[in-house]
């Protein structure tokens, strides 16, 4: 008689956020994927908002890490901690008891078979009734409203905070694919390495992530565009400086990862079948993930392949999105878990 309180999820474990999307609800949790704990105990303290505000400023006793490294799981205990506290929280919000909910989670579509095991797994622990996955391509193009299941071809680039997925997608399936594990964090990690080797100037990653965020661009500003002022450790005298950075260094300083992505683009589409090449040709490029955003990341990846790009009107929460709309579809996503090969070799 409670069967009509439980609401399946969807779960979108990313590398820097992690989205909940409950069925018929939406998303209802979108927090950081970062986990804070205490160094030999290994104790949780805090995880989500509260862990990422301890990032850098932390005691020698705890330490705020991110159990997901490139789309997949880097530490396998706490990612199953995290992935408990994220249900939970959704959960308490809504009514999902007596009956464990099944979850669907994304995965990066170039995860191997072990990679994928260890999610499901991870979920399954952390108190799901069946652990289901979906590639985060497909997932993204669900979200941002391609027609996916029909006999045309959708290309979708998905950049997230560990992994850049483009992929060319018709009737329900990835036709090509290209899994990069170059994005966000990869872009963050370019500024502080620019800033350092041109300003002496050591920074953190969320000041990095806030150059990125504010004035960050794909294309050079030939006046130089916005700045902002930072702060850091002088490498030289170890005392704390200010500089101005400008749009145009980000711009500089981000070059090597944009160009990584456009190259991933390119090749998906040399390995195009021509008949879905001609449908993306009049269809175009979609972008989702928070790496879309970025500024005229479109008009250069335009530029780069002579083909209209678009970016989701909602990047951020496409793969939440899709993934939670693919529950409609739960039958075509077979579970794969350890408890489930099980009823299968025992009751068929």
């Amino acid at each position: 008689m409670f069967g009509g309180f439980v609401k399946d999820m969807g779960l979108d474990l990313g590398t820097a956020n992690t989205l909940v999307y409950v069925k018929g609800q939406g998303i209802v949790v979108r927090e950081p994927s970062v986990v804070a704990m205490e160094v030999g105990t290994e104790e949780i303290k805090a995880v989500g908002n509260q862990a990422k505000a301890m990032i850098g400023r932390t005691p020698g006793n705890i330490v705020a890490i991110r159990p997901m490294k490139d789309g997949v799981i880097a530490d396998y205990n706490t990612t199953a901690a995290m992935i408990e506290y994220f249900l939970k929280q959704a959960s308490d919000q809504h009514i999902i008891l007596p009956r464990k909910p099944n979850v669907m989670v994304c995965v990066p579509s170039g995860v191997t078979a072990v990679e994928k095991r260890a999610v499901e797994q991870a979920t399954v622990r952390a108190g799901a009734k069946d652990a289901y996955t979906i590639e985060e391509p497909l997932a993204a193009a669900i979200g941002a409203g391609l027609p996916v299941w029909d006999a045309t071809g959708s290309m979708v680039v998905d950049i997230g905070g560990g992994t850049t997925e483009v992929a060319v997608i018709s009737l329900g399936g990835i036709v090509t694919c290209h899994s990069l594990r170059v994005a966000g964090d990869k872009m963050d990690d370019a500024i502080i390495q620019y800033i350092r080797r041109k300003h002496n100037l050591l920074i953190g990653e969320r000041t990095a992530e806030t150059l990125k965020l504010e004035i960050g661009s794909a294309i050079p500003d030939d006046q130089g565009g916005d700045s902002r002022e930072i702060k850091g450790r002088d490498l030289i005298t170890g005392l704390p400086r200010m500089i101005e950075i400008t749009t145009s260094e980000i711009a500089e300083a981000l070059n090597e990862t944009v160009m990584a992505i456009i190259d991933s683009v390119k090749q998906t589409l040399e390995q195009t079948p021509p008949e879905l090449s001609a449908d993306i040709l009049d269809r175009g490029i979609m972008l989702t993930g928070g790496g879309a955003l970025l500024r005229n990341l479109n008009v250069r990846l335009s530029e780069e392949t002579h083909m209209e790009c678009h970016v989701a009107e909602n990047a951020l929460d496409c793969v939440a999105v899709g993934t939670g709309s693919a529950l409609e579809q739960i039958g075509l996503f077979k579970p794969t878990s350890a408890i489930d090969r099980f009823r299968r070799k025992r009751f068929f």
